[in-house]
């Protein structure tokens, strides 16, 4: 190989780094300038907020008592929601009812300490089983799990299946199938692509979708009742960055999902997010902001709220910064 053809080969290489820090810093100004100004007095909680639980509350870990202190909890907050986690799915779809064995009672106590409050298990699969709903024989197996674990009182069902690529298909028959077993369907959805052509990259880098595209969460949007974008493990460096990342995340969203429907903005109540600056970027007091800057831009709405995952990790500062940013 020539000099000449190597020194050409380094040029396209050095121009190619200077696009995509260009591109990067274009980027990150975009999320940081949405990330400013005053929300409206008007912009906060309408009661329409959720909670993520875990499995402990339907496995007999928890007691009535524990119950009542959730109620004192959350009397003073806007948590309309419950998604206690019954789950989750074998890798060929089946669902263990030992899972969700005491679920009835909970369900019971819930009702007597919080009326108002709707219950929704929350199912879904480790991130890696390699459950397939492509397969219909295991499609069938999740819905069988539905209409069993419907039978012990809950409300509705809240899906949270990860991965889930751009497009599939067979999720979409899967929520309109759902209908049959469960009045109220909820489920999360991964963040929606920020900008036109950050898809296909972020796929290529990560191995799965981390995006997924406008047109194909409007057709889960329209197939639920209620949709939460995850808006955590953004990957974002600062504090700063990750409201705006919200802030983007929750005008899309409120752009795309009709006004009769409930949108829930994902809120980072843990705090093991397994990269360094984590911790320190995401918080429930960011989420809150942007929350509050998209929907001060997008006008007054109701069925809109924040999702805090989640209870077993939520410290008593992810708590106050939830009734300080998102309460007032």
């Amino acid at each position: 190989m020539s000099r000449t053809v190597i020194r050409r080969g380094l040029r396209l290489i050095a121009l190619a780094s200077v696009v995509v820090v260009a591109l990067i810093g274009m980027l990150a100004a975009a999320f940081r300038l949405q990330f400013t100004g005053a929300p409206a007095g008007w912009a906060m909680s309408t009661g329409n907020d959720a909670l993520w639980l875990g499995h402990m509350w339907v496995d007999g870990r928890r007691t009535e008592q524990d119950v009542r202190l959730l109620a004192e909890r959350l009397r003073v907050t806007g948590v309309k929601d419950l998604f206690v986690h019954a789950g989750p799915f074998e890798r060929d779809g089946r669902l263990d009812p030992a899972r969700y064995a005491k679920a009835p009672e909970f369900v019971r106590w819930v009702k007597g300490h919080m009326p108002g409050v709707r219950v929704s298990a929350w199912l879904g699969q480790r991130v890696r089983n390699a459950l397939d709903l492509d397969d219909p024989a295991s499609r069938r197996n999740v819905l069988d799990g539905v209409a069993a674990v419907m039978k012990a009182g809950f409300d509705g069902v809240h899906y949270n299946f990860e991965p889930l690529g751009d497009g599939d298909t067979d999720f979409l028959a899967l929520l309109e199938e759902t209908r049959r077993h469960a009045s109220f369907v909820s489920t999360s959805v991964p963040q929606i692509e920020p900008y036109p052509f950050m898809r296909l990259p972020a796929r290529a880098v990560l191995g799965h979708d981390k995006y997924w595209s406008r047109g194909y969460f409007q057709q889960v949007a329209a197939r639920a009742d209620q949709v939460a974008i995850m808006t955590y493990d953004s990957g974002m460096p600062t504090e700063e960055l990750y409201g705006g990342y919200v802030v983007r995340q929750a005008r899309l969203g409120l752009e795309l999902v009709p006004e009769h429907k409930s949108l829930l903005i994902g809120a980072p109540a843990y705090h093991d997010h397994g990269i360094p600056w984590g911790d320190a970027a995401e918080s429930v007091a960011a989420a809150a902001q942007g929350a509050k800057l998209a929907l001060s831009a997008h006008g007054p709405r109701e069925r809109f709220g924040l999702a805090l995952y989640v209870d077993f990790a939520a410290t008593p500062g992810d708590w106050r910064e939830y009734e300080q940013h998102w309460l007032s």
